[in-house]
């Protein structure tokens, strides 16, 4: 199947408006058309001081000839400025509509796929692709018809007044142009890619130095602590000095060549006027040494236009990188689950095409019961809970909720049913009220309070002059990290659904918020499935079932009484952290 180009790409986003784009290219090129008119009228204007001089008194149609240039060059200036218009309406409208589809696949795509592009990289391709495709079709396209146009407005005008001198003044343009072709080829199309590759990954990088900020400062690191970041913004210096370095004598020769004509023109001059010098040709030099640096300009225009082709091809590539990615599967209508039970078939998952990280797990969660999923690092606890939450896309096996397949469940139904409590629950800047109101939209300010009290919140509202109305982020306001879980666990409240996972939901707590989470969570779970993942193994005693997972696999299950009794996974780690919990800095370490 042909690919289609990216022209045609962008104009399928236009709609309506892609007939205002057209509109601009011909406007654009009728611009050029006309900017050159006035060269013509100056061709005459010099041919009628040359005939009368040196009595300039005889020259009638001097006035009228300027007269008429000026006037043309105004009229090319309003063409254009109508093109412009119309290439920007259209171009604003592609640019939205690219947003609109990027924002919606992004929306309906697995969290688990988001999370892996990154939040940096996700922002540059949504915000540049729609920029650059917008500067494109704005000013570039336009300015490209124009650059098309005048050379062939200036060939005619280049041979029909001498078509000797014509020739020679275009030797450096086509000097210039395959110079041009050269640097403009596939291999800067490699290069363009190398470029944004370098910005998007400095990007990412940027974005997760910024949110460790606190922890930099809380343990007096400097910048080197983020390896990462520092050598992206070394290796993109590194990239670009020898791009630079790369470019530097094809760019001098170019330059060069397109800047030669004048060489070539006085040469003419001098061999064509050994045997006198005649009027006309005279005339006709004078004009073309006015007239070819026009010629130099559209060319380093269509050099720079090609550069801005490639990067919006790059941009679109980008985009597709997004859009070709599959989207979670949302049926229509589907079965509503009848409880709240969660049960796991030989369920097998793995990143990007490397090894599981989750083997033929099997489980089964009574609707009501507390389990928790304990174990090493990396064992793959997380991503567990993240497919039975519906953020990664089942590969293998399958899941059941209230005994409907997970697949087979409507996405809001099953946000409706399952709700999540992550480590660094993320609040959004805008007011208490409604960063809590989001579990339910439809919620009544006395709804949300309550969830607020339930929650264990009111001591933060009370710090506030404006209590639940107040706006985290703005003038100084900022929760701790206990705080802002406390502000998720009322949101999780008020949505209230009857299966509830918590993912480490202590783990940035401090003491005193440590125990108004625990007291807020207490609240939460009663009567819902609770699916809990902990290192802090003091929180899972009470729940009824404890399973353990190693290198993506069960290899224990039982409460905590039967698990203690084995000498296994779980025995181990619940004696270092009865060991970590006794731990205490002797005075002798002190001193």
């Amino acid at each position: 199947m042909k690919k289609q180009s990216n022209l045609f790409r962008l104009m399928g986003y236009a709609g309506g408006f892609r007939y205002l784009s057209y509109a601009s290219w011909i406007l654009s090129a009728a611009s050029a058309l006309l900017a050159l008119v006035p060269f013509w009228y100056l061709w005459k204007i010099m041919k009628e001081v040359l005939e009368v001089a040196p009595d300039f008194a005889q020259a009638q149609t001097v006035m009228h000839n300027g007269w008429m240039a000026v006037g043309f060059a105004v009229l090319s200036v309003l063409v254009y400025i109508a093109a412009l218009m119309c290439s920007h309406i259209a171009a604003f409208r592609i640019a939205s509509n690219l947003r609109m589809a990027l924002m919606t696949q992004i929306v309906r795509l697995p969290i688990g796929v988001t999370e892996r592009f990154g939040s940096g990289k996700l922002r540059k391709i949504v915000n540049e692709t729609s920029a650059s495709t917008e500067t494109y079709l704005a000013h570039q396209l336009p300015d490209k018809a124009g650059a098309i146009a005048t050379p062939c407005g200036l060939l005619v005008l280049l041979l029909a007044f001498d078509w000797r001198l014509g020739i020679l003044s275009l030797i450096p343009v086509a000097l210039g142009f395959l110079i041009m072709m050269r640097m403009t080829g596939a291999k800067m199309q490699q290069k363009m890619a190398e470029y944004q590759n370098a910005l998007e990954d400095m990007s990412n990088q940027a974005v997760e130095y910024v949110r460790g900020i606190p922890v930099v400062k809380t343990f007096g690191q400097t910048i080197f602590s983020f390896q990462k970041f520092k050598n992206s913004i070394d290796r993109y210096g590194v990239w670009v000095i020898a791009y630079t370095k790369e470019l530097r004598t094809p760019m001098l020769f170019y330059t060069t060549a397109i800047n030669s004509v004048f060489v070539f023109l006085i040469a003419a001059g001098i061999f064509l006027t050994g045997n006198g010098v005649e009027l006309e040709f005279l005339l006709n030099l004078i004009f073309y040494i006015i007239i070819t640096p026009v010629i130099s300009l559209s060319l380093t225009r269509i050099m720079f236009q090609s550069e801005n082709a490639m990067i919006v091809d790059d941009a679109l590539q980008r985009m597709d990188s997004v859009l070709q990615e599959r989207a979670a599967v949302d049926p229509e209508s589907g079965d509503m689950p009848k409880d709240a039970s969660v049960v796991l078939e030989d369920v097998s998952f793995h990143y990007d095409h490397a090894d599981d990280v989750i083997r033929h797990i099997s489980l089964a969660v009574d609707a009501g019961q507390t389990v928790a999923l304990v174990g090493p690092s990396g064992g793959g606890k997380t991503t567990l809970a993240g497919l039975i939450s519906g953020f990664f896309e089942l590969q293998k096996g399958k899941i059941f909720i209230g005994g409907v397949e997970i697949r087979q469940i409507p996405k809001k139904t099953l946000m409706d049913t399952v709700s999540f409590v992550f480590q660094d629950s993320r609040l959004l800047k805008t007011s208490i009220l409604e960063n809590v109101r989001m579990g339910n939209p439809k919620a009544s300010r006395e709804q949300v309070m309550d969830a607020l009290r339930a929650a264990q919140c009111m001591d933060i509202l009370e710090k506030f002059p404006n209590g639940v109305d107040t706006v985290i982020g703005t003038k100084g306001v900022y929760l701790s990290g206990g705080e802002q879980q406390r502000i998720a666990i009322a949101r999780v409240m008020l949505k209230n659904t009857p299966i509830l996972i918590l993912d480490e939901a202590t783990a940035f707590a401090d003491p005193d918020n440590e125990v108004r989470v625990q007291q807020a969570l207490q609240e939460l779970a009663k009567g819902k499935t609770v699916l809990m993942i902990a290192h802090r193994l003091s929180t899972v005693v009470h729940a009824d079932q404890i399973y353990v997972l190693e290198n993506g696999k069960i290899s224990e299950s039982g409460t905590c009484e039967q698990l203690l009794q084995q000498d296994g996974v779980f025995a181990r780690m619940w004696q270092e952290y009865q060991q970590s919990v006794q731990w205490k800095v002797s005075k002798e370490g002190m001193e």
